[in-house]
This record gives structure tokens, C-alpha cells and sequence, in this order.
């Protein structure tokens, strides 16, 4: 009855990105928001154990709810606006639809919520907040173009980002701080190209699924767990900290890709001032994923031979095989994109 209930619930939560995307109004946009909430609250509190998995799905109904709330009153400020023709008054309420779907997708300046929601998930449900969720705000945001308050927040989530996961001893918070910096690049890809965020988000998608389902079947959350990693499968310890180094952007692996387009689509553009801030501030999230390789790879572990059996199952799914075999085979598909073009 329960696994009946929570396919009902996912069914609902991609419906109501569906109805965002495919609105053609303002209030059917928000109508479908709604839907994606209330059928995402039930989908993070199936522990009613664990008092952090309560405490953040009463932290992301509160924060959604506040957004919802302040993007309603901008709609009807909008209709009213274009009633009276008060163009004047439009500029200051689309800055206030933006901020609220910023807010909505975890942008900064308005991140404040999203690593303390992303601590007290599974990581299933973190995972589906980290991309699911933010596929409809997206969306939305690319209707919504203001290049002063766009910079902004591009420069912001890149910076919190970067900085943010320097000091997280939570795997749960790193994620967030790293997927609060991928942001950062796809809102600068949808400055330049529609097309371009679609195919950075995608690859994002691709190699968070990689990683967060290795960390979900061998139930990793915090470092100090990390070093027990000696007592699994060599292959497997290598494969896990491959897809962090392409979460990353290092090449040759496929999470390089997406930087690619973006830096060559910035190259040509001629903005290399955010070119630099960008790739600077990228090369911080490497670093704390290069630190992570570090304690495993370059540091010595007692291995007890009673305990290799039981501690973790060694064998992993077809599918995650497979969301391994692509993040890791960057360098193959970007040559043959390159040889294409």
C-alpha cells in the first residue's frame, strides 16, 4: 500500500512540472508549482522515524510556500499592471518573479534552505530535489530575462558554492553546495543559449544520478564513513571518486562537456571577464572533490580479512553500471562531437 501510495505521489510530481512547462499563462505556471510541492512533501517524509527528515520537509514546505505565495501577489500585480499600462511599476515586479523562482530553484542569493533540506533526505530524495525539482522554476526563469539581477546571481551561486563545501564533513551538503555552483553555470548558459542550459542540465542529471545511487547502496553521508571505503572493491572505490571528478568538470570525463560549450559559447561572446570568475571559481569544487580522492587513494587503512564480507554488498545494479560507463566515457563522446563539427 505504501509503494502504491508513493507512485501515486511521483506520478503527481511529474505532472506538475508538466503543467509548469507547458503553461501558457503566469497562473497555470504557479498552479503547477503547486501540484510539484504537495506531491513532493509526502515523497520526503516517508521516515517519520528520523526527526531531520520532519524537520526538512517542513523546511522546504515553508520556504516553497513563502515563494508561492510572493509569485502570486507578482501575477496579480502583473495583471493589474498591464490593465493600467504602468510600465514603470513592471520592471520592479518581474525582479520580483525572478527572485521568487531563484528562490524556488535554490539559486543563491536565495540558497539559505537548500543544504539544510538536502542534510535530513534519503538520497533518492535528494536526488529528486536536486533535478526534478528544479526543472520547472528553470524553465520559467528563461522567460524571465533581466541581465543586471541574472549576473548577480550567477556570480553568487558560483562563489557560495565554491566556498560553501570547503568545510562540510556531510556528503549531503557537498552535493547541495555543488549543485547550488552547477546552478551558477546554468543560468549563465541560459544567458547566452536556450539550448545550452537544457544540454548542461541534462549532463548534470546524468552524472548525479552516477553518483548519488553508489552513495545510496553503500549508505555514505558524512567522510568519517569514507575511510571504511578500504573494505570495498577496489573497482568500485575507484568508480565512485571517477564520477566525482566528472561531477566536477575535470577532464577528460563527460562532466567537462557541458563547461566546454559553455566557455567556447563565452569565448566567442567576448565576455571573458565572467569567463575567468567562472572557471576560477570552478577550480575551488574540484578541489574539495580532489580531497575527498585524496584520503582514500593516498592514505593507508588497516584491512581486517572477518570483516571484507559483511560490511558493504559489492555488487552494483545493470543501471548503475551503465549512468558509469557514461559519465566516465567523456573523452570518447566529446571527440566524436569534435570530429562531427
Amino acid at each position: 500500500m505504501k509503494k502504491i501510495s508513493s507512485n501515486i505521489f511521483i506520478i503527481t510530481l511529474i505532472f506538475g512540472t508538466l503543467i509548469t512547462i507547458s503553461s501558457n499563462s503566469w497562473l497555470g505556471a504557479w498552479m503547477g508549482l503547486e501540484i510539484n510541492l504537495l506531491s513532493f512533501i509526502p515523497l520526503m517524509n516517508d521516515n517519520k522515524k528520523n526527526l531531520l527528515t520532519s524537520e526538512s520537509s517542513l523546511k522546504y514546505f515553508l520556504t516553497q510556500a513563502f515563494a508561492s505565495s510572493i509569485l502570486l501577489f507578482a501575477i496579480i500585480m502583473m495583471m493589474l499592471i498591464y490593465n493600467n499600462n504602468f510600465l514603470l511599476i513592471n520592471n520592479y515586479n518581474e525582479i520580483l518573479i525572478l527572485s521568487t523562482l531563484l528562490l524556488k530553484s535554490g539559486a543563491a542569493p536565495f540558497h539559505f534552505w537548500f543544504p539544510e533540506v538536502m542534510e535530513g533526505l534519503t538520497w533518492i530524495n535528494g536526488l529528486i530535489l536536486m533535478t526534478w525539482q528544479k526543472i520547472a522554476p528553470l524553465m520559467l526563469i528563461s522567460y524571465n530575462f533581466i541581465y543586471n539581477f541574472f549576473m548577480i546571481s550567477i556570480i553568487m551561486s558560483m562563489l557560495i558554492g565554491s566556498l560553501g563545501g570547503l568545510n562540510q564533513t556531510s556528503i549531503r551538503k557537498l552535493m547541495a553546495f555543488s549543485s547550488i555552483n552547477h546552478l551558477g553555470w546554468m543560468l549563465l548558459a541560459m544567458m547566452n543559449n536556450e539550448m545550452l542550459w537544457m544540454t548542461y542540465f541534462l549532463t548534470y542529471s546524468l552524472l548525479s544520478i552516477s553518483i548519488i545511487l553508489m552513495f545510496n547502496n553503500f549508505k555514505l553521508f558524512y567522510f568519517n564513513q569514507i575511510f571504511n571505503i578500504s573494505l570495498m572493491n577496489p573497482i568500485i572505490k575507484l568508480l565512485i571518486f571517477l564520477n566525482l571528478l566528472s561531477l566536477g568538470g575535470l577532464p577528460p570525463f563527460l562532466g567537462f562537456l557541458p563547461k566546454w560549450l559553455v566557455i567556447q559559447n563565452l569565448t566567442n561572446m567576448g565576455q571573458f571577464f565572467m569567463l575567468f570568475i567562472s572557471v576560477c571559481l570552478t577550480l575551488i569544487t574540484l578541489f574539495f572533490y580532489l580531497r575527498l580522492s585524496y584520503s582514500i587513494f593516498m592514505l593507508n587503512y588497516q584491512k581486517n580479512s572477518w570483516l571484507l564480507k559483511n560490511n558493504y554488498n559489492n555488487k552494483m545494479s545493470s543501471i548503475n553500471m551503465m549512468f558509469n560507463f557514461i559519465s566516465i566515457s567523456g573523452l570518447i563522446l566529446i571527440f566524436m562531437i569534435y570530429m562531427i563539427m
